[in-house]
């Protein structure tokens, strides 16, 4: 609901042929040089067409960038140490601001999304290798989101829980360690962790 659906309208970002957007994605690996890149899982975080063609265009691009015969004109080639898949949908987190809300008498903004979801069967939680404490910087990353005003509704279930709640019930941003060029110990709290400074 609210997303497009196919037909795709024109000019949206799944509809963009994967080897120029791969491009254009190497050619900033390249100037800028990361050291860890973040994307979408395989299903896009939700099945949503443009966070599909963003995993894809992620992981396309974290390959291509170390390999000097692709994308030549791209720049000198960069080998990213590590590639994370951002994970914000989980159950447990959603049941905790949930259930704040009905401690106050009020209709939390998961409900419809709890009432079938197997509290078994999170298969996403299951995935998360690394747990970053980052609550200090929650109102950043929701000035981001409000940032992009076609795609998030500001009086919507994603901002109607207070950043306090939210620092105090779930100060952690989750992430799962999809590739990387360093050794690694599982699980991490940090998204560096292995890489020599």
């Amino acid at each position: 609901e609210g997303d497009p659906l196919p037909p795709l309208p024109d000019g949206c970002f799944a509809l963009v042929p994967l080897v120029e957007s791969t491009e254009r994605l190497v050619r900033v690996i390249r100037e800028f040089k990361p050291h860890v890149l973040t994307t979408y899982d395989e299903n896009g975080g939700y099945p949503h067409p443009d966070h599909i063609r963003t995993h894809q265009v992620s992981m396309a691009a974290y390959e291509a960038a170390a390999d000097y015969r692709l994308y030549p004109d791209a720049g000198e080639p960069w080998s990213v140490s590590k590639l994370y898949y951002n994970h914000g949908f989980i159950r447990q987190r959603m049941q905790l601001i949930q259930d704040e809300f009905e401690k106050r008498g009020e209709e939390g903004p998961f409900a419809k999304w709890l009432k079938d979801w197997d509290p078994e069967l999170d298969v996403v939680a299951d995935r998360i290798t690394t747990r970053i404490e980052c609550s200090k910087y929650f109102a950043q990353r929701d000035d981001a989101l409000l940032a992009h005003a076609t795609q998030i509704d500001p009086k919507g279930a994603f901002f109607r829980t207070p950043i306090e709640w939210q620092q105090r019930l779930w100060p952690t941003e989750e992430y799962e360690l999809a590739r990387s060029r360093v050794p690694v110990t599982l699980p991490e709290d940090d998204l560096f962790a292995g890489i020599d400074p």
